[in-house]
């Protein structure tokens, strides 16, 4: 069995993605990752990301035999095509410089086989950065978040517990004050460091895990 993704074009109108998934049910498919939004031409796009296909052939002759379906075709995974996610958030000065980092090394284990993309978004605030860490919950991929800022803190760091009891999350911080440290793995001071090791962490072909170190040591 494989992993798939597909993408479905549909009649825009209620009950299509009931008859979708009940299809993809029926033959025991497990949905990863669900998007949809309706198109220029007020048509329905719909895509998945499947896991444990066994007839992939069969699934798609299912769906393109319902009347609300015009074409279904196949792509290859996101995980196989985009990998492993870092996030980086904070502040654009030392959001620029992990990200500096974070680009150079994944570049290195890229070039090696591994998929590992770099997003940022500089946010400010103590309120969009904590609904910025909320989201995580709703992004697929991510293996590592990077906290890039002077000074974080109060809803920041209760998003960051609420996040990291349900999904399995790495969190790396600059070293700063605010709070944020002591909900972080790992405390890094110079920022194209901190990039270069979120990758570290997130890659296969890296033999650097944060969890070795000694609790006490895990501040740069």
């Amino acid at each position: 069995m494989s992993n798939y993704a597909i993408s479905i074009k549909s009649v825009e109108k209620k009950g299509v993605l009931d008859e979708i998934t009940e299809i993809i049910t029926a033959h025991n498919i497990n949905i990863a990752y669900l998007n949809l939004f309706i198109e220029n031409d007020f048509k329905g796009s719909i895509n998945i990301e499947l896991e444990d296909v066994d007839d992939i052939n069969l699934l798609i002759q299912d769906l393109n035999n319902l009347n609300s379906v015009y074409n279904v075709k196949i792509y290859p995974s996101q995980e196989d095509v985009f990998g492993k996610r870092v996030i980086i958030y904070g502040g654009g000065a030392q959001v620029s410089q992990v990200a500096l980092g974070a680009i150079t090394e994944a570049d290195r284990h890229n070039i090696r086989g591994e998929r590992i993309s770099v997003d940022t978004l500089p946010v400010v605030g103590e309120k969009p950065i904590a609904e910025a860490v909320n989201a995580l919950t709703r992004l697929p991929r991510v293996s590592v978040l990077v906290l890039a800022g002077s000074i974080m803190g109060g809803e920041i760091i209760e998003e960051i517990k609420k996040v990291k009891s349900i999904y399995d999350l790495t969190v790396f911080s600059l070293n700063m004050p605010g709070g944020v440290t002591e909900v972080s793995d790992l405390i890094v001071t110079d920022p194209i460091q901190a990039g270069v090791m979120a990758v570290m962490q997130a890659a296969d072909t890296a033999v650097f895990d944060y969890r070795k170190l000694d609790k006490d040591n895990r501040k740069f």
